[in-house]
């Protein structure tokens, strides 16, 4: 079957056809990483990295980074090209995912974007615009403030209050998402969940198929549990530890990630370990639901749930190669 999948060279894409993207997503631990690998060096593809943490140097457990190993020859973009106190936002993942698409383009190359941040997905898949400074700064300033004297769940009960759906999608925790929700409501009178309703009904300019690979979610939660215990087993807390040493602050949006945070406070004495590592298999669990929520709301999308495989990666791996030969190769 991969011998019929056609490689696309730089010849053979016109200027009024629509590129090949092809998108691997589903929710934390369901085993993206070794399928996009996989699928890349069946289509002759490479990947960028749609997560919020893997683009910092130094977080690597927590974020359960691909390692060079897993690479196995494939090249992966948005992997270790931030410090930990370089800002990251959607515009900045758009901008830099989209020079990663001309240059894989610019190969005969097809890029996967492979990674649980649904809303970069979207953002990149439908050409959303975003300006670099978005936002009344006076406004922003008053929140940051207010989250740091009463708490960030005061600002997400503002939230819940105006746009209760994103707040439903947004965890407290990330603050930066949750002001910028505020925002957006504070400009235009509009939740930005009706928003982002509407850019979802845009018609993309690229030729794509949208993947999300999903499992049975008592086996999900499971791994989850499991992917958590074996990080700590691997040194975890030794990696938050010598965040702190290095000078990054909790405050940092890097430092506010799902598994940094919770070790982060068991390091500064906020919890005893079990309670850092139970919060964070909760966290975890959460975060997974909500990931599997936004992309139940996205359109023209294929569910790749792995028990519909017999759970064998090898079946879902020639399904998307058949399927992709059918629809955009």
């Amino acid at each position: 079957m991969i011998n019929r999948i056609k490689k696309i060279n730089g010849d053979s894409m016109s200027e009024d056809k629509k590129k090949p993207l092809v998108i691997l997503t589903g929710p934390t631990a369901v085993g993206k990483t070794e399928l996009s690998i996989r699928l890349a060096k069946a289509i002759n593809g490479e990947i960028i990295s749609a997560d919020s943490i893997q683009v910092y140097k130094h977080f690597d457990i927590g974020s359960a980074k691909v390692t060079k190993e897993e690479m196995d020859g494939v090249k992966h973009y948005l992997i270790d090209v931030l410090e930990p106190d370089e800002e990251f936002n959607i515009y900045v993942f758009k901008k830099m995912a989209m020079e990663a698409m001309e240059e894989i383009y610019s190969k005969g190359k097809i890029p996967i974007i492979a990674g649980g941040t649904g809303f970069y997905i979207q953002a990149l898949l439908y050409d959303i615009e975003f300006s670099e400074e978005e936002g009344d700064k006076t406004y922003r300033h008053m929140l940051e403030e207010k989250a740091k004297n009463e708490g960030v769940e005061v600002i997400h009960d503002m939230l819940k209050a105006v746009d209760p759906e994103s707040a439903n999608e947004i965890h407290a925790n990330n603050l930066k998402r949750v002001i910028r929700a505020l925002e957006y409501y504070n400009e235009t009178g509009m939740p930005i969940s009706k928003h982002n309703k509407e850019q979802r009904q845009k018609e993309s300019p690229y030729n794509f198929r949208y993947y999300v690979l999903n499992m049975d979610r008592e086996k999900l939660y499971n791994r989850v549990n499991l992917r958590v215990d074996i990080m700590v087993d691997n040194g975890l807390i030794d990696e938050v530890t010598k965040l702190k040493e290095m000078g990054y602050g909790k405050e940092l949006n890097s430092m506010q990630g799902i598994g940094y945070k919770e070790i982060r406070d068991y390091v500064d004495g906020v919890y005893d370990k079990y309670t850092a590592i139970e919060t964070l298999k909760k966290n975890t669990r959460n975060f997974a639901k909500r990931q599997i929520t936004w992309f139940k709301r996205e359109k023209e999308v294929v569910w790749l749930n792995h028990e519909e495989f017999d759970n064998d990666k090898d079946k879902i791996l020639n399904f998307i190669l058949e399927d992709l030969r059918k629809n955009i190769m």
